[in-house]
């Protein structure tokens, strides 16, 4: 089954699991082990906004870092340009945070409500180049299904 048919299999699930779950924090928790769970991913999770950082928030993985100044890694990059990043190999992308060796890409989509930007999905892969487009328009679909 190809990613895309993965997503598209999957959106429905999340919706399902989420409805009548009004706590972010839950929905988060359980978004996060469905991907994790799915596609193997290296590191699947949360950082919400407070204040001029992010905080970690519920995640699949090895131990995180646990907060991210604002334009600082791709995480604060995603929430400082207000769009999704993705990138293919993370020794690449100037002021990258290593929480882990093990990652080698990133995506990182944007949770907003409105226009104000509430936290990012992060996603690592051990595997350089495991992120593109197909993954930007579901994952960002997914946290969609957080408001």
């Amino acid at each position: 089954m190809t990613r895309e048919n993965e997503y598209k299999r999957l959106l429905p699930s999340i919706k399902s699991l989420l409805e009548g779950e009004n706590d972010e924090i839950a929905n988060m928790a359980n978004i996060a082990a469905v991907l994790k769970e799915t596609f193997g991913f290296w590191w699947v999770g949360f950082y919400r906004v407070l204040g001029d950082e992010l905080l970690l928030g519920p995640f699949q993985g090895p131990v995180a870092c646990t907060r991210i100044k604002y334009g600082r890694g791709v995480c604060g990059s995603a929430w400082m340009r207000k769009e999704a990043i993705i990138v293919p190999d993370v020794e690449l992308f100037e002021g990258h945070i290593a929480c882990s060796a093990a990652s080698k890409s990133e995506i990182v989509i944007p949770l907003f409500c409105k226009d104000e930007v509430l936290g990012v999905l992060d996603i690592d892969s051990a595997k350089l180049n495991d992120f593109d487009e197909v993954d930007e328009k579901y994952l960002t679909l997914i946290v969609k299904c957080l408001h």
